[in-house]
């Protein structure tokens, strides 16, 4: 696997996003010299400032790839979510929403024509897919850590864009539900074990490891491209 410089450390600027008549905010990463963009879709109860995806990002960054991390509720959205649990269930709208914030950073000048890719973490892997699977010409490909590929239902036979699934050895019900989603899948796609790691990888080590896969992953796919 390829190594990145450690002391490179990505310098996001504060963006609102409009998608439809709501707004939402993001943090964007553009590196000089950028090569690709990576939009990311975090789990349910998170948000743009999860420290995982952050530690993600600061690698892709140093890869030469610029990093978009975006809620993707609004906070009126999130105080109903907490009461019904259902919004971050709702793929559909998730999903469209992975699709605006493509077409929004397209059309930044520094981002124009860049090649996507999305990281979607835990149901955040769900939307990611379906996104994948709804826009085929629009990301390049994809990244699912502990994610939950049956959320994406029977489209996940339509994703085009080759994928890159890292469940953690001991979170059992994830890694069946990965396996059984590499099973059904028509593209390139791989399943990581990382060794010791639970659903958060907390375990020392195992959330870098699901970074520089990730960066690997992305580098081949879009810079390679």
């Amino acid at each position: 696997m390829n190594t990145y410089p450690a002391e490179r450390r990505r310098t996001a600027e504060a963006v609102q996003i409009p998608v439809g008549t709501r707004t939402l905010a993001g943090d964007l990463a553009v590196p000089a010299g950028v090569r690709g963009l990576v939009i990311f879709a975090h789990g349910s109860g998170s948000s743009r400032l999860s420290p995982r995806n952050r530690h993600v990002a600061d690698v892709l960054d140093r890869g030469d790839l610029a990093t978009l991390l975006v809620d993707l509720l609004t906070l009126e959205e999130e105080e109903t979510d907490l009461r019904t649990g259902r919004l971050r269930f709702d793929m559909t709208l998730l999903a469209s929403r992975l699709v605006a914030f493509c077409g929004w950073a397209q059309r930044l000048p520094e981002l124009h024509g860049q090649p996507v890719g999305l990281f979607g973490a835990s149901t955040g892997g769900g939307a990611a897919l379906l996104a994948a699977a709804q826009q085929p010409r629009s990301f390049r490909a994809v990244v699912v850590r502990g994610g939950r590929p049956d959320l994406a239902g029977s489209a996940i036979r339509r994703v085009m864009a080759p994928t890159l699934m890292i469940v953690g050895e001991r979170d059992e019900q994830v890694l069946d539900i990965n396996r059984s989603a590499v099973e059904r899948m028509l593209t390139e796609v791989r399943l990581e074990v990382v060794a010791g790691a639970t659903h958060f990888f907390e375990e020392a080590g195992t959330l870098d490891q699901v970074a520089q896969l990730t960066a690997d992953w992305f580098r081949e796919r879009l810079t390679h491209g």
